[in-house]
């Protein structure tokens, strides 16, 4: 089970072809990696289906992100496997999809990554969640030029078993790096200190004991962490405004 299994490093690697994730994710999978420690992010997926705008990262707070099932029907079998899909804009990159737990921290669900530097694109985002500049930089060039990235976060004694799986799968740029993405609790929360700073930076005390009590709801039903991340964030749209430090702390009159 993911709650199980303990990520110590991330290993990522860009992609040229949409036709290599699918080969990628698939292995990854077979090989044990849980399907929330696996993302996937690129602006060339050849939909069968026109979408109309894209989702921002505020619009993805209020609504939660779109199901795999949905996305995975327009963009490809591999998305449906993920544990979360949805569309928004980086800056420097333009629109993309993103999956997995990488799609979260950038749709903003666990916004703390990139509070402060809003606009600075994905560079700083991978940089403040522990990735070298420069092959941050290299990400975010390839993103644009229309590749793929992927990211799997593993135990440390498979670091490099996985490393070669990604070269061996046509991935390039290939790096190991001891980061791992944040989230706002690696099961049920029992108490706020469990949430993550990312998520506590962004809620007043108030608003984070409204988080926990829905996060738990959702989660003791299905054990589905983004799920109940996604209803979290929902009830704090219904229950609070954004303050002009974006943080949710103006609590909303009841008509």
């Amino acid at each position: 089970m993911a709650n199980d299994y303990r990520a110590e490093r991330t290993i990522s690697a860009v992609f040229k072809e949409e036709s290599q994730l699918d080969n990628v994710v698939r292995r990854l999978l077979d090989r044990g990696v849980p399907q929330d420690h696996i993302s996937v992010m690129g602006k060339n997926f050849q939909s069968k289906t026109r979408i109309a705008g894209f989702i921002t990262k505020k619009d993805v707070i209020l609504g939660g992100l779109r199901t795999g099932a949905i996305f995975g029907s327009l963009f490809g079998s591999f998305l449906s496997l993920l544990s979360g899909v949805g569309m928004l804009f980086i800056p420097f990159v333009g629109p993309v999809v993103a999956a997995g737990p990488l799609g979260a921290v950038l749709l903003g669900a666990v916004s703390g990554a990139i509070a402060g530097s809003a606009g600075a694109g994905l560079v700083s985002v991978l940089v403040a969640l522990g990735m070298p500049e420069e092959k941050a930089t290299i990400y975010q060039t390839r993103l644009e030029a229309g590749e793929f990235l992927v990211m799997a976060e593993v135990p440390i004694n498979k670091s490099g078993e996985y490393q070669l799986l990604l070269e061996s799968a046509g991935g390039e740029e290939v790096h190991t790096s001891e980061m791992t993405l944040p989230r706002p609790c690696p099961g049920r929360c029992n108490d706020i200190k469990e949430l993550s700073p990312e998520v506590r930076s962004h809620l007043s005390e108030d608003a984070q004991q409204i988080f926990i009590e829905e996060y738990n709801a959702v989660y003791d039903q299905i054990e589905d962490p983004m799920k109940a991340e996604q209803a979290a964030w929902q009830a704090i749209h219904q229950q609070f405004d954004e303050d002009e430090n974006g943080v949710w702390s103006k609590q909303k009159v009841s008509v």
